[in-house]
């Protein structure tokens, strides 16, 4: 058993001491006590740390500061973020062993904010899973993207796109593909 191994079965036991993980792909497999999301936005300065699922429960009032905190920036709209790309999310930053909060660049998207942006650059899909709440994108100050993405890979669950250039890992809950470098 690798080193990791050994952590995440001791994990297991231990959930009582901290917000971890009995398993890095627990929403996978059904696996896992909880879940958390730790995050915090440039554009507007707020920053969330939740435990948005317990014990095979989604928790509602977590999961409705969680799609206050990734709404629309631009135009103040939320959407219901779905909780596929938020165990991802999780799944991700547990596999990266990292107490360093990630840094959301964006969640959900209005069709008009995405509109605009799709004006800017030929990088934004016409019809983003960012507008249906499945998508965020994000960065880690003490991770680099590769090892983001490879994180977010390892969940064989969504979308990942690397964007290396930029500095950040587009998440999503869609159909499995990478893409970037």
């Amino acid at each position: 058993m690798t080193r990791r191994g050994v952590l995440r079965a001791f994990a297991a036991t231990a959930v009582v001491a901290a917000p971890t993980y009995a398993n890095a792909f627990g929403f996978l497999k059904g696996a896992g006590d909880i879940r958390r999301v730790k995050m915090y936005s440039g554009r507007t300065g707020e920053r969330i740390d939740t435990i948005y699922w317990i014990e095979g429960e989604y928790i509602p009032e977590a999961l409705a500061e969680i799609n206050h905190f990734m709404r629309d920036w631009r135009t103040g709209g939320t959407i219901n973020i779905d909780t596929r790309t938020l165990d991802i999310m999780a799944a991700s930053h547990n596999m990266l062993e990292t107490d360093a909060p990630y840094m959301m660049l964006s969640g959900y998207r209005s069709p008009q904010t995405n509109g605009m942006l799709r004006s800017k650059s030929r990088g934004v899909a016409r019809n983003s899973l960012h507008m249906k709440g499945q998508a965020a994108d994000l960065r880690l100050e003490n991770r680099s993207v590769r090892q983001i993405a490879s994180a977010a890979l390892a969940c064989s669950a969504g979308g990942v796109g690397k964007y290396s250039s930029s500095n950040f890992v587009h998440m999503d809950c869609g159909p499995v593909r990478v893409w970037g470098r």
